[in-house]
Order: C-alpha cells, then structure tokens, then sequence
C-alpha cells in the first residue's frame, strides 16, 4: 500500500511537472522569463526584462516622432515592476498616471480605457472605481501571448489626438511592434460627455520667462524645453539614468549575478528602472527604498549601514521615526558638487549592490561624481553590498 501512494505520488509530481512544461511553453521563450530565472521563481510566464524593453523603447521612439514625451511603466503579471522610463520633461502626474494605467490594466485583465467609457457612459461609476484602486482613463493594456496574460504596460504624459495619437495608441503601436499582430485591437474611443455647468472661474498661466540655469554638461541633465517645463536645470536626464542601470546590468552578469535597479530624480520620481530576469519582489523593493534614503540622507545607505553595526541603538529610530532603508546599495547621484537624483540597486547584482551602482556612476559621469571613499585598511573597510 505505501508503494502505490509513493507510485501515485511521483505520477502526479510527474504530471505536475510535465503540465508546468507544456504551460510554459505555450508563451514562446523570447517573451517571458525563462531557465533558471524562471526557476529561481518558479514561474515560466512572466515578461521579461527584454520584452519590456522593447515594448517602452518603441513607445519612445513613436512619441519622439510625434514631438511629444511620454512616461511608461511595464509589470509583470503580479504586478511587479519590471521596466519604467520617464522621458526629459514629464512630471509627477505624467508618471504616476503610467503607473496607474498599468494597474488598473492588470485588475481588470483589459484596456483601461474600457472603465473610461463606462466613466463617460456613466460618470457616478467613478466613485466606486476610485475606491476599488482603479483609474478610468485610457493608457493602460494587458500584454498577453498566446491567451496568456504575462504582463501589463501603462503610458501617461502625453495629450491625446485621435485617431492619430494618444498614450494608448502609443502602448499599442509597441505591443504590435513587438508581440506581433495577434495584439487585440483598441477599444472604441468614445466622445467625452459634455458638461452641463461649466464653471466661468479664471485659470491662470503659470511660465517661467527664463529657462532654468545648469552648470553641468548637457548629456547629464534635462535640458531645452524639457528643463522649462519642470522648473528644473539639474534633474538628471533619462539617456544618463538608462547608462547607469545598464552598466550595472552588464557588471552584475558578468559576476554571474542579476539585479533591479531604480534611479529618481532630485525630485525623487522614477526616472529609469529595470528588474532583471530571475529577481524576486524583495530585490526589487528594497532597490527602491536604497534610492529613496539616499536621496532623503544626501548619502550613500551604506554609511548608515556601517554606523548602525558599530552602534545597534539606533537601528530603531533610522527604520521608524525617518522611514530609512539602510542596507548597503543607494547612493545619492552628485556631479560637479550638485545632485541631480539618486541610484538604488538590489538582488545582490553577483558581487554587491553598491559596487553595482559604482560602475554604473563612474560610467556614466566619469571624474564628475562623487563615490562613497572607504578607508584603507581592512578592518575598518565596510560592507559594499
């Protein structure tokens, strides 16, 4: 009898196992996570990073042709970020707006703009979505192959000219270019209902007469009109946050290790992220919260890290009272004396997070940046990771 229940169960672990297989490979393997990411997770159906990728530098480039800017932000099927570009000039609500997109995208397992049109049909219906977390307007679209939902992408930033452009228009043009003509097509835009008391109350112009002034050089910063827009001459720029993670990305493999990195304005909003394949939720939070400390702290996390193990008392006011993160990785991101936003890595990245950022920020502003310096002997040496 205890042989046929061990049979029984290896058949089942079998078919188990074979189900998983022939599951996964429903989503063809250039789309999703695969090998041993895949297994560090244990899921073969999830986006991944180059995938998304593709997805937001297509939306990019479609946006630059049209002379607009765009934010985006890709997540997996848990709704986990993956990828988040922010191009020179979009502010807090273009971004947030991407991100939300894309959530409400991943609720509903369909376009957002479905429950705009409901909001249009119906505009009491709002109050119950506001409550549910979900955001009624157009932008956000499952990314779905083969039947199978691996995803979502969310755009906010731009103003829309149907037919001929909107953020959803954008988003789908990437997922058509990338996924392939089996992308479901838009939803019906439509037209806005009118509003039946319109307010007479004057809106005021709000311009600066000059552009924002920077000493830095031009390929480090927002500039042009994208500096005008945010008040802003020393934020840094989406073409230097991208340099930055993707150096690190490249380090990090090359030491056989993955990793997540998030990089923020001096604002503190998202600029630049990427989740590499086989990171876990942790990776990826804690390589947001490293960014958010170090730009709150005006210093590396890994100070704070070295000065809480030398001396544990004050590991519950850093953690309570200021919302600190402390683990080695978040460096504040200064060029010339000036800091333009801030780096967090996370997920290890094969031979430390902090090393990871450090590649990433020599690479990018060579002799301009400042480093975290760590004194010469051993003993009084740090924790770099």
């Amino acid at each position: 009898m205890r042989l046929r229940f061990v049979t029984l169960g290896l058949a089942a672990a079998g078919a188990i196992a074979l189900g998983g297989i022939a599951f996964a490979q429903n989503v063809p393997e250039q789309f999703v996570v695969s090998g041993k990411g895949a297994e560090k997770i244990q899921d073969f159906t999830t986006i991944n990073l180059a995938t998304a990728e593709r997805i937001a530098e297509s939306c990019e480039k479609a946006a630059t042709t049209q002379g607009v800017q765009i934010s985006i932000m890709v997540l997996d099927h848990d709704g986990n970020h993956v990828y988040m570009d922010r191009m020179d000039g979009q502010g807090y609500l273009n971004i947030i707006t991407a991100d939300m997109k894309a959530r409400t995208a991943l609720m509903n397992r369909a376009p957002s703009k479905l429950l705009m049109n409901r909001v249009i049909q119906d505009p009491t219906s709002e109050l119950q979505l506001i409550q549910l977390g979900e955001f009624a307007n157009s932008g956000g679209l499952p990314i779905v192959v083969n039947k199978q939902l691996i995803g979502v992408v969310g755009v906010g930033g731009s103003a829309p000219r149907p037919p001929v452009w909107s953020d959803e228009i954008c988003g789908h043009k990437a997922l058509e270019e990338v996924i392939g003509p089996s992308v479901a097509p838009l939803v019906e835009d439509l037209p806005p209902r009118e509003n039946p008391n319109p307010g007479k109350a004057p809106v005021p112009k709000f311009a600066a007469a000059a552009s924002p002034k920077t000493s830095l050089p031009a390929e480090f910063v927002v500039g042009g009109k994208g500096a005008g827009t945010v008040f802003d001459g020393n934020q840094i720029s989406l073409a230097a946050a991208k340099k930055i993670a993707r150096v690190c990305r490249d380090w990090a493999a090359s030491k056989g290790g993955t990793a997540s990195v998030y990089v923020l304005d001096n604002a503190g909003e998202f600029v630049h992220m990427e989740r590499m394949d086989g990171q876990i939720f942790n990776n990826i939070r804690t390589a947001l919260l490293k960014a958010q400390t170090s730009l709150k702290t005006r210093q590396p996390t890994s100070m704070a890290n070295a000065q809480l193990k030398n001396n544990p008392a004050g590991i519950a006011r850093q953690t309570t009272y200021f919302n600190l993160f402390t683990n080695a990785g978040g460096i504040p991101i200064v060029v010339d004396g000036q800091m333009i936003g801030s780096v967090g890595v996370g997920g290890g990245a094969g031979g430390g997070d902090e090393n990871c950022a450090i590649e990433g920020l020599k690479a990018t502003f060579g002799e301009h940046v400042t480093l975290p310096v760590y004194p010469t002997t051993a003993t009084e040496a740090g924790p770099r990771g």
